[in-house]
């Protein structure tokens, strides 16, 4: 839901970003890692391939964007992000599961 709300959102998204010394560039791919890695994990479609590389996002923004731990809020975004790249790694060693693109394709 993040990515399609940085897409309604573009310009203040942009600017957000920018503030933080971000460049505000790099939002489609922002966008494209958010909405396409989201429906990747959900789809277990290539899991090990694109769960490191959203933990790794989840990890960056988290430091990058709610590091200020005197607002309460941002340090609750702070450790939703640990805790959702922490998932990710999980689902990084354990691979896809079952009912997964990825477990099909084995054969």
């Amino acid at each position: 839901m993040a990515g399609f709300d940085k897409i309604t959102g573009y310009k203040g998204t942009q600017s957000y970003m920018e503030m933080f010394g971000i460049p505000g560039a790099l939002l489609p791919a922002v966008i494209l890692l958010e909405i396409g890695g989201g429906l990747a994990i959900l789809a277990g479609f290539k899991v090990r391939l694109v769960a490191p590389l959203m933990a790794a996002f989840t990890l960056i923004a988290a430091f990058v964007f709610h590091s200020d731990f005197s607002d309460q809020m941002q340090s609750i975004l702070f450790m939703k992000n640990i805790s959702i790249a922490g998932a990710l790694i999980f689902m990084f060693s354990t691979g896809a599961g079952a009912f997964s693109i990825d477990e099909k394709q084995k054969g």
